[in-house]
C-alpha cells in the first residue's frame, strides 16, 4: 500500500488491479480482514478507504503492506496466462537441460520477463514471456520450457 490521501484514511494503492479494488469487496492486510469503504482515483493510481483505518495516522500505519483480495475474486485468466506467484520457483529448463529457477516476475517496458537463477552463475537470465522465447508453462508440473538459442544462451 502506497501513502495516505488526505485526511480521512484513505490511501494510494501501488502495482494496483483496479478492476479488483471495489467498494464492499474484502481484502487481507497482514492478519485483518478488512472492507472497501470508498474506491477513488484513476485506474492508474486508485485511491482506497478501509473500514477502521479513519485518519491519515491509521494509513501511514498500513504503508507498504500488502493488500490482498482472494484469488476467488480475481477475474478468470485467459490462455498463456498465469499469476506471477505460480511462476515464481517453477525450474526452468530448455528441452531436457536444467537451466534454473524463477526467481521471480518482472514488468519491463515492453513486457513481463522471468527472472531466473542459474546455479554457478552469478548472472540471472531475462525471459520475455513471448512465444518465441517460452514454449511451454506447466504450472501443475512446476516447470516452464524456454528457447536458450532464441535467447543467444545456448
Amino acid at each position: 500500500m502506497g501513502r495516505p490521501h488526505g485526511l480521512d484514511g484513505s490511501f494510494y494503492v501501488n502495482q494496483a488491479k483496479p478492476a479488483l479494488l471495489v467498494a464492499g469487496a474484502t481484502v487481507t492486510v497482514g492478519d485483518r480482514e478488512l472492507e472497501i469503504v470508498r474506491r477513488a482515483g484513476a485506474d492508474a493510481r486508485p485511491i482506497v478507504a478501509l473500514e477502521s483505518c479513519h485518519d491519515r495516522t491509521a494509513a501511514e500505519a498500513l504503508r507498504g503492506k500488502e493488500l490482498l483480495v482472494p484469488r476467488t475474486e480475481a477475474p478468470k485468466l485467459g490462455a498463456d496466462e498465469w499469476w506471477a506467484e505460480d511462476l515464481e520457483g517453477c525450474q526452468v529448463y530448455d528441452g531436457e537441460h536444467a537451466v534454473g529457477r524463477v526467481r521471480r516476475l518482472l514488468a519491463l517496458p515492453s513486457c513481463e520477463a522471468l527472472e531466473v537463477e542459474r546455479p554457478g552463475d552469478a548472472r540471472d537470465l531475462l525471459v520475455p514471456l513471448v512465444t518465441d522465447a517460452v514454449r511451454g508453462v506447466d504450472v501443475d508440473r512446476r516447470a516452464i520450457d524456454i528457447d536458450l538459442a532464441f535467447l543467444d544462451e545456448a
